[in-house]
């Protein structure tokens, strides 16, 4: 069997592959915080026919060797953490990080959770939550009797009441940075999880060590470049053809082999 079909099979799930990746991206171009991924992909082992550097002679050596690559594979999917563009909205309760960092959600389960999504509601307590209803951490609830809510750069959340227009501090809000983003999990929901890889969270204040500070009003656009994913969406699908091709011609090869031999 040519071992070209089988070089060209790995080839065409690699680009399937890819082609989800790229769709993934299409699809959430318009999620709020969504960070786009990248595949990655790797070659295969080789067939090590004649090793480069052995002696041709006693006194001579081969300059190249004959390896015979095996095929391609995705060996991994990176996010871009880039931050996307930042949309003004009407909502106190729009949050967004204008730099590094995200803000720590609780789960049901009591593990903290990461996002960039601050698209963030009260609930019948008026704790802030998630738009599935996962409270915001560490836990700030507004009074009823509320009439302004301000959240300042350093994630100070402050009211005003009737009766007393000096404002009140009600909370602060912390974000978390890790020294590798990209080795978050990605849980859905526009949710992290820390892993191994990620490193442990640094919690601060915002717009302190390095953390962006945090922005009301204001949300975080999709980092997703529509014209980027449709031109990686073509090249994805020549290099699928070009890989079909190769199938097609080694099947051409085998017909011509077993009809005149």
């Amino acid at each position: 069997m040519l071992p070209a079909l089988w070089v060209a099979k790995t080839g065409l799930s690699a680009q399937d592959t890819n082609l989800s990746v790229i769709s993934n991206n299409l699809a959430n171009v318009s999620t709020t915080g969504f960070k786009r991924d990248r595949a990655e992909f790797q070659d295969l082992l080789y067939q090590t026919k004649r090793q480069p550097g052995a002696q041709s002679t006693q006194d001579s050596e081969l300059p190249s060797g004959l390896q015979v690559g095996t095929g391609v594979r995705i060996v991994g999917t990176q996010k871009n953490f880039q931050t996307g563009s930042l949309q003004t909205t009407e909502n106190p309760l729009d949050l967004a990080v204008n730099g590094r960092g995200f803000f720590q959600v609780l789960q049901p389960d009591g593990t903290l959770s990461y996002t960039r999504d601050g698209t963030f509601h009260l609930n019948s307590d008026g704790q802030i939550v998630t738009a599935n209803g996962f409270a915001l951490e560490p836990a700030i609830v507004v009074p009823a009797d509320a009439q302004t809510f301000t959240v300042g750069q350093d994630g100070t959340v402050s009211i005003t009441v009737a009766g007393n227009p000096a404002a009140q501090i009600i909370g602060n809000i912390q974000t978390a940075d890790f020294i590798n983003p990209a080795g978050l999990q990605a849980i859905g929901n526009n949710l992290f999880f820390e892993t191994a890889a990620s490193g442990a969270p640094q919690v601060g204040t915002p717009g302190l060590n390095g953390l962006g500070t945090t922005l009301q009003q204001t949300l975080e656009n999709s980092n997703v470049s529509t014209v980027e994913e449709l031109v990686n969406m073509i090249t994805t699908q020549r290099a699928y053809e070009m890989n079909s091709k190769v199938i097609s011609t080694a099947d051409q090869m085998l017909s011509f082999v077993t009809q005149k031999l």
